[in-house]
């Protein structure tokens, strides 16, 4: 169980190992709490690691090349199974939150987060599931300013993380 003022990243179908390393070591330096790899986002190396070795040996590779040894300093878990994660979280008191441009998405820099919050981010080009998107207790947005419509996810997560841990 975390404790209050907790922050805890959510990294969804993602599929760059370099993508995932990146978040952790993003995550690791703004002093994220736990990270959560789910569905089929890749994942580093584990003892009881149940994919053939020579699967999680490449992956390993490729995602300490951007962690920079982040993996081995962050609180992080593989989880296939996020609805019932973001369950687990919910019973522990955490505002489930994701990072997406909705209709309804507050934007980040008026932000105010909960003492206790869960951040989701979604898949590189599409962005968060809408079935997802229902189990989130709200959504926040990053306003853009340029004519493109969305940042990397990393560098999204990164300025969010960054906003929500700062107001802490």
């Amino acid at each position: 169980m975390l404790a209050m003022n907790s922050v805890v990243l959510i990294a969804h179908n993602l599929r760059s190992t370099h993508n995932v390393g990146s978040l952790l070591r993003t995550a690791e330096g703004l002093g994220v709490n736990k990270t959560y790899l789910t569905g089929y986002t890749p994942y580093p190396s584990t003892d009881t690691d149940t994919r053939l070795p020579h699967i999680a040996r490449k992956l390993d590779k490729q995602i300490s090349k951007t962690a920079l040894g982040a993996e081995n300093m962050l609180d992080w878990d593989h989880s296939v199974d996020l609805p019932a994660l973001i369950n687990e979280l919910k019973l522990q008191g955490f505002t489930v939150v994701g990072l997406e441009q909705t209709p309804d998405s507050k934007q980040l820099p008026s932000y105010k987060p909960a003492d206790k919050l869960a951040l989701i981010v979604g898949r590189e080009a599409e962005g968060i599931e809408p079935e997802i998107l229902a189990l989130c207790d709200e959504t926040v947005e990053i306003p853009m300013r340029g004519s493109k419509e969305s940042f990397n996810v990393v560098q999204a997560a990164a300025m969010a993380l960054y906003q929500i841990t700062l107001r802490r």
